[in-house]
């Protein structure tokens, strides 16, 4: 009679050790599902932490741009200011300074206030001399023309003096260019 009894025994025992390796390879699947979000949400996160660290540079970045060169269109229509103040003195001379002294001495300082100002929120003049190599980042040639005892792309004449917004263009030197002396 014990015969009978231990083959159900054993089958329970397969039975039941078979659920368990079905049990363990449901568990497998399931940590496998889990293991792969987490991977995923980790991924996710640190794309999130990356785009999040661009922004703020991005957006310092700007900000500072904003500093230094939000200005630029004040400056540019203050540049024809300048020239002007610029040719008055320029028009002025022994004579009408002393004709009209007090007059002429008010435009100066009121020609280097201007320039004060402008330097002081990064404006710098760019101030070719004639002979200097004429420089197309820094200079727009008026006009061109050959002129004995210089060298082609020599400047001989200074219309306006350009500027600098940091290290920005604002205004070109306007200039005369020699161009190939004729003989």
């Amino acid at each position: 009679m014990g015969e009978p009894n231990e083959e159900p025994f054993f089958e329970d025992e397969h039975s039941e050790e078979q659920a368990n390796m079905e049990d363990t390879a449901g568990a497998d699947v399931v940590i496998a599902a889990l293991e792969a979000e987490r991977d995923e949400i980790r991924d996710r996160m640190l794309r999130a932490l990356a785009e999040a660290e661009n922004m703020r540079k991005r957006a310092d970045r700007d900000r500072r741009e904003a500093e230094q060169y939000g200005g630029s269109k004040l400056s540019r229509d203050l540049l024809p200011v300048f020239d002007n103040l610029r040719r008055a003195l320029d028009a002025a001379d022994e004579q009408s300074r002393e004709a009209s002294g007090g007059v002429i001495e008010g435009v100066e300082l009121t020609l280097k206030e201007l320039i004060n100002i402008f330097g002081k929120h990064g404006i710098t003049p760019i101030v070719p001399e004639v002979g200097d190599k004429f420089d197309a980042q820094l200079h727009q040639a008026m006009f061109e023309a050959s002129v004995p005892e210089t060298k082609a792309g020599d400047i001989i004449q200074v219309m306006a003096e350009g500027f600098m917004l940091y290290d920005r263009l604002l205004r070109p030197a306007q200039v005369g260019v020699s161009s190939t002396p004729a003989g």
